[in-house]
Parts: structure tokens; sequence; C-alpha cells
């Protein structure tokens, strides 16, 4: 019997498409005994916009939320969404501090580590992939990660090219990664054979949004192409910018004769847990309808769950969405203007805040914000097309050229391990505080004294009760 299985990403992606991955650990401890048991592929837990969120707005440790994690899902697969050489950010790292930073994520408990560059340029994978192999355990995984978008400029044929070279790199399997739910069921058909056709039995991923209301008839046509696992979360925290129902789609699977490995009566043992969890972040306001709908517009705009709610929670800090829908629709002409990257972090978040700064300024490019100059000069790879001949001259000069190589190989600016433990003092106690400080150095800074004082603060509380 054939056999599709599910990652479900309630822990991760669905919560950031839905309400900026505000969603802290304690809400969900209580049903992970259950998730453990419940049959899926993986559970996607960390990386992405996790560790920023813990720090910032959770006041927690992102490492321990791992730790944690491993220890009540022992018998599941954890995975990661890790940005290749920009690890978690917007920035990219040395070697070895990437190196150090997989190190250390699988020694607190990742399995899967699903690695991807934001505009498809390989050679950002590539220290990411060989520190996988090198830390790995028998449960670990490399899956190489390819960013979908469609332009004139993305064809099946150079899909299929991307494919075989993720495999010739070592990736264990592959993931299409539609992050803004804009892959149709015509595309998902030809794409997924084609790429079967040239790669045989090597697992294929989908990972798709909810969107623009594409997903299911997505899903439905590249499982009958031959995907082997889809992207999935608990019903409640599904639809509008998050993923399909984990739910749903168990059911379809069953009426094709496809096995999930999924225990029915757990899986909707999960979501009844999750509805009262979803209710309140739509009570208080911290999921925002527009995050709950589906938008067909976006098959226009390109724009990814996780970058929408995030340029809604932006504009409503602002008190600017009356400016929604021009910044929506200045989106694709940005991305037209940078060579059409795909939208996904963290070229979606630069190319979503210049569309809104260039309409809250009212002219196009008045200002520009370091990452897109960046961006442009060649620090992120290569883009898929030519960028504006005005945008590079007014970044580049009348003679410039963007610089064609890994920004590694060509300078070490940045924190380096040993320059962030100086810094830290013993607010560091382990590794893992040391690159938490590297990734987000203001974050993890204010974090650490916070920790320091309220344990001081508890000391002197038990003094005085003695």
């Amino acid at each position: 019997m054939r056999k599709v299985q599910l990652t479900e990403t309630v822990l991760r992606d669905a919560n950031q498409s839905l309400m900026a991955t505000r969603l802290p650990y304690a809400d969900y401890a209580d049903i992970l005994p259950v998730m453990d048991q419940a049959g899926y592929y993986s559970i996607e837990c960390w990386g992405g916009a996790t560790f920023d969120s813990c720090l910032r707005y959770l006041h927690e440790d992102p490492w321990e939320r791992l730790r944690k994690l491993r220890k009540n899902l022992p018998h599941n697969k954890l995975q990661m969404l890790l940005r290749g050489q920009n690890l978690l950010g917007y920035k990219h790292y040395h070697d070895d501090v990437v190196e150090k930073f997989i190190e250390l994520s699988i020694k607190n408990g990742i399995d899967v580590i699903r690695i991807f560059d934001a505009l498809n340029d390989f050679r950002n994978l590539e220290t990411a992939l060989n520190a996988t192999m090198k830390y790995a355990t028998p449960n670990t995984i490399a899956s190489g990660c390819i960013s979908y978008t469609q332009s004139p400029v993305h064809t099946v044929n150079k899909y299929i090219q991307m494919c075989k070279e993720l495999k010739r790199m070592g990736f264990q399997t592959i993931c299409l990664k539609d992050m803004a739910g804009t892959m149709t069921p015509y595309e998902a058909e030809h794409l997924i054979k084609g790429i079967k056709d040239a790669l045989g039995d090597m697992p294929l991923i989908l990972h798709t949004h909810s969107t623009t209301g594409m997903a299911y008839m997505t899903l439905t046509k590249a499982i009958e192409s031959g995907i082997d696992v889809i992207d999935t979360a608990a019903s409640c925290f599904s639809g509008g910018t998050s993923q399909p129902a984990t739910e749903t789609m168990f059911y379809a699977l069953q009426q094709y004769g496809i096995e999930t490995g999924l225990n029915e009566e757990l899986i909707n043992q999960v979501n009844d847990y999750f509805k009262p969890i979803k209710q309140k972040y739509v009570d208080n306001g911290m999921i925002n309808p527009k995050s709950l709908s589906t938008d067909a517009q976006a098959l226009v705009y390109k724009v990814p769950g996780g970058m929408l709610s995030n340029m809604i929670a932006n504009l409503t800090d602002m008190k600017a969405m009356d400016k929604f829908e021009q910044a929506l629709a200045e989106i694709p002409a940005v991305r037209k203007d940078l060579g059409y990257p795909p939208l996904v972090t963290p070229l979606s978040q630069m190319v979503g805040n210049q569309a809104v700064t260039n309409v809250l300024l009212g002219e196009r490019y008045k200002q520009i914000s370091k990452e897109v100059k960046n961006y442009i000069k060649g620090e992120y790879g290569i883009a898929p097309a030519p960028v504006a001949p005005e945008l590079l001259e007014k970044v580049l000069g009348e003679n410039g050229e963007p610089v064609d190589c890994r920004i590694e190989d060509q300078n070490r600016t940045g924190i380096e391990f040993q320059e962030a433990a100086e810094a830290l003092g013993d607010l560091a106690r382990s590794e893992e505080d040391i690159m938490s400080y590297i990734c987000y150095p203001d974050q993890t800074l204010q974090f650490l004294k916070d920790r320091k004082a309220q344990e001081e603060n508890e000391a002197t509380y038990t003094i005085e009760a003695m």
C-alpha cells in the first residue's frame, strides 16, 4: 500500500502564519504526550521565527524550549527550518558560526533540518549541509529546500535542475516550499511528475499555504503525482495564511486508500486541545481576521502567510492600516525591480518593508533599507533576474557591479563566537547563550540580564523568608 506522511506544523509555521509566532510553550506543553503518539512524519517546532519571538516577545530561552520539546516528544522527529547561511536572521553568518549552530541544534534535540536559501543560491546551503552530516545522529535528516515562486525566469525545467543539484550535493530529502500558496494544481502535477521522473525514489515533500485557496487542490494533485510527505496543521490552526488541515487531508488520503500512519483519535484530540487556545488569541486580537481569510489576490502579490501577518501587525502598530491595499499592490512592483526574488524570509520581509516604505513616503525608493541595499550589492546571492538598472545605479553608483560570490568568501565582518563570549561575560552560561547573542544581540542581552535579575530577586526573597 502506498504511503503519504504528514508533518504537523501547529507548533511553528501554523502559528507563525496566523499570529506571528506568539504561541508560548506553556500553551501547548500538556498536549505534547498525545502528539508524540499521533504518528506524524515529523513535528515542525523550531527554527524560522520561533527563536526571535521567544527572546523578543515571550521571554523564553529558545534552547530550553527545544530541550523541553525533545523530552516530551521522544518518539517523534523534531523538525526545524534553517535559512542556510542566514541561520535565523537577515544576514549571512560565518561558516564556523553556522556549523556551531547546527551542532547545538542537533545536540539539543533537532532531527530534521530543512535548509533553504531565499534566492535558491545553493552555495549558501553547503556549510549547513556539511555541518548537518558532520554532527548527524542516526535520526538526523538533511532536507534540501527550494523556495518556490512563479516568474518569467522560474520554469519547471529550472526547478528540476535545482532538485538534481540538491541530490548531487547529498541532501536526503527535498522540499518544495510554496510559502505564498500560489502553486496551482496544474503546476504541482507537472512539477512533481517531472521531479519524480528525474530523481526516482528521492523522498519529495510539499509545503504550501492556504492563503490563496489553492492548497487543497494542489495537495490533491501532488498526491496523485507521487508526493511523499505533505505539511499540514491541526485544523483549528489551519486555513487562511496557515497550512491545510491535518484531519481533512487524513480523511481524504483514507478515501484514496493511502496509508498515513496517523492515529485518527489522537489527531482529533490534538485539534480539540488547540481550539480554546486559538479562540483566546482571536478574542484578544493576536489573530487578525485578515490572516484567517482566503485572498486570491495573493496569486498576483505572491505574499506568504508569515509576511502578510507581519505586515498587518506593523501597519497596525504604525496606525497605517488604511495603506494596506496600496502597500500590497506595491509588492509585485518591488519584486520585479529586485529581479523576482522568491518571497521567503528574509527576502519577503525585505521586499514587504520596502513596499510599505515606498507607500508611506509617497515616493518609490526615496529611502532604501540597509538589507535591500546589501541584496542589490549581491550579499545575499545571485538574483534570479537582473535588478532594475536605476536601482543598481542608486545603490552601487554609475559603474558599480554586484559581487558574485559567497559573501563568506569575500569578508569576515560580524560577531565571532569568542568575541560574543567575551561581550557577555558571566551573563552567558552556555554555548547556547552565546549563539543566541550572535543571532539576536540586543534581544538576547536583555533576556540574559532579565534572567539574572530575576534569579537575584528570587535568591533575596528566599534568604528573607528564612
